[in-house]
Parts: structure tokens; C-alpha cells; sequence
């Protein structure tokens, strides 16, 4: 569970990345996930959107995939959201 403080922290890195993840028209599938797992591994910040064609809002969808992926969400903004996941290496470090 990340504080209000790392929260902050996370999402003023999150600013600078470019979204890497587009959840469409199918909604949530098994690929998504695995492809979301996979760069969560690789970078632990990701930032994804949700297409208006989608079946889910971002909400929903960050929400799901925070449960499957056993990541926090860090914000929600529109189509957009920004998941985090810590790597057993952390590459980002989180103020107290």
C-alpha cells in the first residue's frame, strides 16, 4: 500500500513517461495482462489508456489490472491511468 507521500512521488515521475499500454475495443484479455505484467517487471511505473471504445472506463480497468498484476494504482486521469509495482531490484526509490 503506497502512502499519499509516495503516491505524489510516483505520480510526478509518471508525468514524463509515455503510454505504453492501449486497452481497446476487446477489453481486458489475457494478452493485456501478460503484456502489462511483463513491463511492470521491466520498469515498475507504466502508464496505460483506455480507448472510448472500450467495454471498461479506466477505473475499471486499472482496477483489474492492479488485482491480476498485484500492483497499486498510483492515479487515475481521464483515459489514462498509472500502475506501480515494485521489482525485487527496485529501480525507483520511494521517499518514507
Amino acid at each position: 500500500m503506497l502512502t499519499s507521500k509516495q503516491r505524489a512521488y510516483l505520480r510526478s515521475i509518471a508525468a514524463n513517461l509515455d503510454t505504453i499500454i492501449q486497452v481497446g475495443k476487446n477489453g481486458m484479455n489475457d494478452n493485456v495482462v501478460q503484456t502489462i505484467d511483463a513491463a511492470l517487471t521491466a520498469k515498475e511505473l507504466i502508464k496505460a489508456r483506455v480507448f472510448e471504445a472500450s467495454p471498461l472506463t479506466s477505473r475499471e480497468a486499472a482496477k483489474i489490472l492492479a488485482e491480476r498484476t498485484a500492483a497499486d494504482i498510483v492515479q487515475v486521469i481521464g483515459t489514462r491511468f498509472v500502475l506501480y509495482r515494485p521489482a525485487k531490484e527496485p529501480i525507483i526509490v520511494l521517499p518514507k
